[in-house]
């Protein structure tokens, strides 16, 4: 009997220390990625306001080719809002709106239903290095509620940031392109 309250003592223990660590896990981070395209400012700006041309570079959208965005309001500008519904986990359902605009940045809300109801932002941020250089930061901004700023801190961290950095990189490969 003894051994047997020692394993209960033990399995709750362990059950009760991830939910301990997230006490001290913060709730709120930022995920920030950086690239240089070789392009002007402006032209990056055009490209990355416009919503339609996600379906281009964001991994999200093309990792499923049977979800159609659909954009309503006027695309590239404050108050457009791209609704997608995809059958993948990974993608899920949701839409995006941009919410400021300058040139310099594009911010976004981020308002999740599937698979897991959320919400968060994200900036483009556009720094001129040259006449014909442009740094382009991208950042996700979380806020997550206890217990979930555990896996979200953890997992989400590097899932957004491995993503980010593809967005990214795929944008720098066609606009180098043109």
């Amino acid at each position: 009997m003894k051994i047997l309250k020692k394993i209960l003592i033990i399995v709750l223990c362990l059950v009760a220390l991830p939910f301990v660590v997230a006490l001290f896990i913060p709730y709120k981070y930022t995920v920030s990625v950086t690239e240089t395209i070789h392009q002007p400012r402006q032209v990056v700006f055009d490209y990355i306001r416009m919503l339609k041309n996600q379906k281009d570079y964001s991994i999200w959208v093309m990792s499923d080719p049977n979800m159609l965005p659909v954009i309503t309001g006027t695309d590239g500008s404050i108050g457009a809002k791209q609704n997608w519904n995809s059958k993948l986990d990974n993608v899920g359902e949701g839409e995006q709106e941009i919410v400021a605009l300058t040139p310099d940045r594009m911010d976004v809300d981020l308002r999740f239903v599937r698979p897991m109801k959320s919400e968060a932002k994200a900036a483009n941020i556009l720094k001129s290095i040259s006449e014909t250089e442009t740094q382009i930061t991208s950042e996700f901004y979380s806020d997550s509620k206890y217990p979930m700023n555990l896996p979200s801190y953890i997992f989400g961290r590097k899932y957004i940031r491995e993503a980010q950095a593809q967005n990214l990189k795929n944008i720098k490969k066609i606009l180098e392109q043109k």
